[in-house]
């Protein structure tokens, strides 16, 4: 007999999850013109009124070279304000749920969390990142393999003592824009020795949107059955291809209760232009057209698991209209479906209906809501 019932055909699939939100700090990154300190400020504010929980704020690494983030310092001390927390408390907000990130890749930047943390207005998770391809890897840590293991290891360390935890990156996991395929085994590795090592979570990316279903379902059931504890795991998928919404079909399929997203898809490689100067992110980017770049988007992402039926903690449609709003920031039409689109309305759309059916229904003698012809069975 035919099973219908879904949870019961994916037993693994979770009916709720979170969703962390980095726009501000992943998605600002590949923008090529200054996105304004009040900006942030607003988003960063109208997210977690939403629904957010889980948010990164900014990157502390060197603002030469991603002067994106040179006022990172000014929007942690903003996130830290009595004037914020007594807007949350306004709103219904418990402010120690928030979870405040900020990204660290380099042992510096963890020394500068540190001192934040000091002055009272660090965050309360940083995040390394390592890349099974070694090429890959070097283009965004400046360093090989194992020297940038021993420099986590040690900062882990520095972060736990602070009273911070880290969250650390497997990246290229179904592989790199630079070195081509990779192996799956190698992730689950990584994944161990990240926790082996003391980090708290492990975020699962997929950054160049290399990712099939088959594949991501495939990986995140090997990474369960080998450390089974789903709150360690946080998937992070990059839009290249217009499938990603099937790759987190495949996750929750898997048992994945962790997601992140931009407003819009926005993301990227760090730019190396900025307004009107070159400047040196990472590089060339690894793409011949940057339009087709960035990560799946928040708005999309929620509108497909709210539909699903799986609790999330977000007002949907206050993300939708600030994802409009972030259209108008950036100066340019995103990525979102949803935005345009709007969610699937129960009560459709009478509006658009065409005038007179009850009358020709009166006129031909069927009953309101008829709709096979009298006598059929």
């Amino acid at each position: 007999m035919t099973e219908y019932d879904y949870w019961k055909i994916f037993p693994k699939m979770p009916q709720k999850v979170t969703i962390g939100d980095i726009t501000i700090r992943d998605g600002l990154q590949h923008e090529e013109k200054f996105i304004s300190t009040a900006a942030k400020k607003f988003y960063l504010e109208e997210l977690i009124f939403a629904g957010c929980r889980h948010i990164e704020v900014t990157n502390l690494g060197s603002p030469f070279l991603m002067p994106q983030f040179s006022d990172a310092e000014t929007l942690l001390a903003h996130m830290r304000s009595d004037r914020f927390k007594k807007r949350c408390a306004k709103k219904g907000v418990k402010y120690d749920d928030i979870v405040f990130t900020a990204i660290t890749i380099r042992e510096g930047a963890v020394d500068r969390a540190i001192e934040l943390r000091q002055k009272g207005i660090g965050p309360d998770r940083l995040l390394m990142m390592v890349s099974t391809e070694e090429e890959h890897h070097f283009a965004n840590s400046g360093t090989t393999l194992p020297n940038y293991w021993k420099e986590a290891e040690r900062s882990i360390q520095k972060c736990n003592d602070a009273g911070m935890v880290m969250c650390g990156t497997v990246s290229t996991i179904w592989g790199s824009p630079i070195g081509g395929a990779t192996e799956l085994k190698d992730a689950v590795e990584f994944t161990r020795r990240w926790l082996d090592i003391g980090a708290h979570d492990v975020e699962h990316a997929d950054h160049d949107g290399s990712a099939s279903a088959p594949d991501v379902y495939r990986y995140f059931s090997m990474i369960l059955d080998e450390l089974p504890d789903a709150r360690l795991h946080i998937a992070h998928f990059h839009e290249t291809k217009r499938v990603s919404s099937a790759s987190i079909l495949a996750a929750l399929h898997a048992g994945i209760i962790n997601f992140e997203a931009t407003l819009g898809g926005l993301g990227g490689q760090p730019a190396n232009f900025l307004d009107d100067c070159p400047v040196k992110g990472t590089g060339d980017y690894y793409y011949d057209d940057p339009r087709y770049v960035g990560l799946v988007t928040l708005e999309d992402t929620l509108v497909q698991i709210d539909e699903m039926g799986i609790s999330h903690g977000y007002d949907v449609d206050r993300i939708l209209w600030l994802g409009r709003q972030m259209e108008k920031t950036i100066g340019r039409r995103l990525r979102s479906e949803a935005v345009i689109n709007g969610r699937t309305l129960k009560e459709g759309h009478l509006e658009y209906a065409r005038p007179g059916l009850q009358k020709v229904k009166a006129k031909l003698g069927e009953k309101p809501g008829q709709k096979l012809p009298q006598g059929w069975h």
